[in-house]
């Protein structure tokens, strides 16, 4: 074969294999062989694209706040000054017993028909968004109050038997650096992704930092942990549960 001859093979690889495709194979045979020999790249823009396995993070800041927080706030104090608490996730600090906030009184109750609206409203997007009706929900409540002064922390931990976690924020403690306060570290659920699916790609941490009046609220299976306050006065929160019924 001329030099020609060899350059046009090569600038046309599949020409002299067709021809004997046409000759000597199956239609069947002949089919296949030409999907293998398909040059073209496939459009990865045509391919449906969705993430999967959220998890829902709600955020509320109340109006009433500041009013509300003067009187949590009293209550909380007068009752930490009386009672020891107890010892759970928190490093130091004031833990109060579970219960339904009775010592706060009616601004207690108040804070709790603000969470249970704002879960109500959490609850009925999820079921909307999954294709579900939305229908009233049935929640069993439990919650305490924190109070964290220098250096006091709350260890990493989850609320297990539940369906819905949260916080509420009487006070922030005046902190030094109110960019670097005392947050609140929510981790990624997920480890396997966080270490080892592209991790420079996504995030596995969330930090939010406290202000007074907010509603925090995410799944209890959700890890977290607060970071050891540094501030001039005590940081003053109120953590709860509410069980979804019959639970799951």
């Amino acid at each position: 074969m001329s030099t020609a001859g060899y350059a046009r093979v090569i600038a046309e690889p599949f020409t002299a294999l067709k021809q004997m495709v046409s000759r000597r194979l199956s239609p069947r045979t002949k089919a296949l062989i030409k999907t293998l020999l398909i040059l073209d790249v496939t459009d990865a823009s045509k391919s449906a694209y969705t993430n999967i396995f959220a998890t829902p993070l709600i955020m509320h800041l109340l109006e009433d706040g500041p009013e509300l927080n003067a009187l949590l706030r009293s209550r909380i104090m007068a009752h930490a000054a009386a009672d020891p608490g107890v010892v759970k996730s928190n490093h130091g600090g004031w833990h109060s017993e579970t219960g339904q906030l009775d010592f706060c009184g009616s601004a207690g109750r108040r804070l709790i028909r603000h969470i249970f609206a704002v879960a109500d409203g959490a609850t009925k997007r999820l079921q909307e968004e999954n294709g579900q009706p939305s229908q009233p929900v049935k929640w069993t409540f439990e919650a305490w109050a924190n109070v964290n002064r220098n250096g006091e922390f709350n260890k990493v931990h989850v609320h297990p038997g539940s369906t819905w976690s949260g916080t509420y924020y009487v006070d922030a403690g005046d902190p030094i650096d109110p960019e670097k306060s005392t947050l609140l570290h929510l981790i990624d659920p997920c480890q396997g992704r966080s270490t080892t699916f592209m991790p420079h790609l996504g995030t596995s941490n969330i930090y939010i930092n406290p202000r007074p009046g907010l509603i925090v609220l995410f799944p209890s299976y959700l890890p977290h942990t607060v970071f050891p306050h540094n501030g001039h006065t005590a940081r003053i929160s109120i953590a709860f549960n509410l069980r979804h019924e019959p639970f799951p």
